[in-house]
C-alpha cells in the first residue's frame, strides 16, 4: 500500500493495479503524483481512479485482484465506478488447502475477567435472558421484563447486567421439519445456551410449531437451576403468566447473581467478526486491522468468526486456499453453491451487494466489497465451516454460514458461541447486539468525528501514518479490556433490544 501523492493523496494498493483509491476529493486537474497524469473528473474520497487508460471489457484491478470489467473505455484520471464498472463473468478457479498460513502461538497468555459457567465457556456479560419460541409470545415476555423493572427485581442482585426479552417474528406459520425449521432451532437453542446469559426464562404461547418442549429438550439446557419455561396457554393467559413469572426471574436472579468475574484466558473469547455500511477505506483501514487483531486472539488460542457468506463472494479463493483441509475447503464452497442456487430461486442474484450506501462510499461491485470484507480475517488458517447457528466446537479462525444482513448475521454468530462482537463500518452504524457486547470500528476519520459518540476505534489514521500492527493491537487489547466488564459505545446508548433476527428460510404457512 502507497501513497502517490503528497498534496492529493492516492492510494496504490498493489503494483499491478490499474486504479488507486483517493483518499480525499479529487478535482479535475489534481495531480495523480509519480508522472501518472491528471484527474480528468471528480473523484469523492474513497472512491476509485483510473490510473491508466481502460479498454472496455477489460478486468479493473485493485488489491491485486480483479473487482469486474470496465463497461466502456475508461481514459486515464477518470472516476472509476458504477457507470463505467461491471461484474462479468465470475469464474473462479479455487485452490484447496495449498497455502496453509502459520499462526505462532502467543509466548505470553493474556487474560480478562469473565463469569465462568458450568459448561465450561466463560461469558462477557451476566444477563438473564426471557427467550420466545413464537412470535405471539413476544409482547408477553416483554410485559414481563417491564414488570421485573417497574418493581426493580434486579435491585438486590448487583451481579446481574439486566434482563433481556428476546423476541422476533417466527416460530410458526413453519413446517416442522427442514432447513428453516432447523436453523430457527440452532438459533433459539444457542441463544439459550450463550455464556453471556446467565439464566434463561423460556416462554412460548402453547400451540405453536416450534414447540417450548422440544427446546427444553435439547441436551444443554437441562439445568433447572438456570434455565426454566412456560406456555401463556397453560398459565391462564397474558395477566397470569407475567405475574407467575415474577418470582421464577427472582429465582433466576438468585443463581446468576451467585457469578461473579474472575480471571479467564483470552482462549475462551469468541468474536464475531462483522462488517456493515462499507466504504470505500473499510478493506483498507478498519478491516484489515481487525484482520490483525483476530490473529492475536488466535495466537492465543482464542477463536474469531467470519459470517456473512453473500459477502465473501468472488473472493471465497483467498479463503478456500488457507484451509486447514481440503475437506474444509471444499464446505466453503458447498455454501456458495447453496447460496448461487437459493438466490437464482428467489430471483435474486449474488451481485445485488453493494447497498446504496455502499455504493456511495465507493464500493462498486460485490467483487470490490468480499476482497474488502475477508481482509477482517487476518492470515490465520480457516480451520472449519458452520451452518448458521451451528455451535462453534474448535479454536481458531473459522466460518460460519449466514446472510450479509447484518443483525441476522450477528443473530447467528451469538447463537452459535460468540460472547464478544467487532463490527467494522465506513457510513456508520447504529445497532448493538445483546447480550454480546459490540465494538464498532470506523474506517474513516470523518466518519468517525460525525458519529465518535456510536464508535469505539478510530481506524482512519492509518492512512496518515498508524500502521495496522498498532491499530490491530490497539483493537485487541480494547476485546479484553470490552470483555472484562467496560462498556462499549453501543451498549452505553442502550442498543441491543430489537437486534434479535434470526436467518427465516422457506416458505411461510
Amino acid at each position: 500500500m502507497s501513497v502517490t501523492s503528497d498534496t492529493h493523496p492516492v492510494l496504490v494498493l498493489n503494483a499491478e493495479d490499474n486504479v488507486a483509491v483517493a483518499l480525499a476529493p479529487l478535482a479535475p486537474g489534481d495531480d495523480l503524483g509519480k508522472g501518472q497524469g491528471k484527474v480528468t473528473q471528480p473523484v469523492p474520497a474513497g472512491h476509485k481512479v483510473s490510473r491508466t487508460p481502460i479498454s472496455a471489457g477489460t478486468n479493473v484491478l485493485k488489491y491485486g485482484q480483479i473487482i469486474g470489467r470496465a463497461t466502456e473505455d475508461i481514459p486515464a484520471g477518470a472516476h472509476v465506478h458504477s457507470h463505467n464498472l461491471g461484474m462479468g463473468d465470475h469464474k473462479q478457479s479455487h485452490a484447496l488447502a495449498t497455502e496453509l498460513p502459520q499462526i505462532v502461538p502467543s509466548e505470553s497468555a493474556d487474560q480478562f475477567m469473565g463469569y465462568h459457567r458450568p459448561s465450561g465457556r466463560v461469558g462477557t456479560r451476566n444477563y438473564i435472558g426471557i427467550l420466545t419460541s413464537v412470535n405471539c409470545a413476544g409482547s408477553v415476555a416483554k410485559f414481563v421484563a417491564e414488570v421485573a423493572e417497574k418493581t426493580e427485581l434486579l435491585k438486590e442482585f448487583g451481579n446481574v447486567d439486566g434482563i433481556i426479552p428476546i423476541t422476533h417474528g417466527s416460530g410458526c406459520g413453519m413446517s416442522s421439519k427442514g432447513e428453516g425449521y432447523e436453523t430457527l432451532f440452532r438459533t433459539l437453542t444457542g441463544y439459550a445456551q450463550n455464556p453471556n446469559f446467565g439464566a434463561i426464562l423460556m416462554i412460548g404461547l402453547g400451540c405453536e410449531v416450534m414447540q417450548i418442549s422440544t427446546l427444553v429438550g435439547h441436551e444443554g439446557i437441562r439445568d433447572e437451576t438456570r434455565f426454566r419455561f412456560m406456555t401463556i396457554q397453560q398459565s391462564g393467559g397474558t395477566r397470569a403468566t407475567v405475574e407467575a413469572a415474577q418470582p421464577i426471574l427472582r429465582e433466576l436472579a438468585v443463581e446468576a447473581n451467585k457469578a461473579q468475574r474472575a480471571p479467564a484466558p483470552a482462549s475462551a473469547l469468541t468474536v464475531g467478526l462483522q462488517c456493515g455500511g462499507s466504504d470505500g477505506l473499510s478493506g483498507i483501514t478498519a478491516n484489515p486491522a481487525l484482520g490483525v487483531a483476530s490473529d492475536l486472539l488466535v495466537a492465543q488460542g482464542g477463536t474469531s468468526i467470519l459470517s456473512e457468506t453473500s459477502e465473501i463472494y468472488g473472493a471465497e479463493h483467498l479463503l478456500t486456499s488457507r484451509a486447514a483441509t481440503p475437506d474444509i475447503a471444499a464446505a466453503l464452497l458447498d455454501r456458495i453453491a447453496w447460496w448461487e442456487d437459493y438466490t437464482a430461486r428467489n430471483f435474486g442474484e449474488m451481485d445485488n451487494n453493494p447497498s446504496p450506501g455502499n455504493k456511495r462510499g465507493g464500493l462498486t461491485t460485490i467483487l470490490e466489497k468480499s476482497l474488502g470484507a475477508v481482509a477482517k480475517a487476518g492470515a490465520a488458517p480457516m480451520n472449519g465451516v458452520f451452518r448458521y447457528a451451528e455451535p462453534i466446537d474448535r479454536p481458531g479462525f473459522v466460518f460460519m454460514d449466514s446472510p450479509g444482513y447484518d443483525p441476522c448475521s450477528v443473530t447467528g454468530q451469538v447463537a452459535s458461541g460468540a460472547n464478544l462482537i467487532v463490527f467494522t463500518t465506513g457510513r456508520g452504524s447504529a445497532s448493538g447486539y445483546k447480550p454480546t457486547p459490540c465494538i464498532k470500528l470506523a474506517s474513516n476519520s470523518d466518519m468517525y468525528q460525525r458519529m465518535e459518540e456510536d464508535m469505539d476505534v478510530n481506524c482512519g489514521d492509518i492512512v496518515t501514518g498508524t500502521t495496522l500492527e498498532a491499530k490491530g493491537q490497539e483493537i485487541y487489547r480494547l476485546m479484553l479490556e470490552i470483555a472484562s466488564g467496560r462498556p462499549s459505545k453501543s451498549e452505553m446508548l442502550g442498543y441491543g433490544a430489537v437486534e434479535f433476527v434470526p436467518w427465516q428460510i422457506g416458505a411461510v404457512m
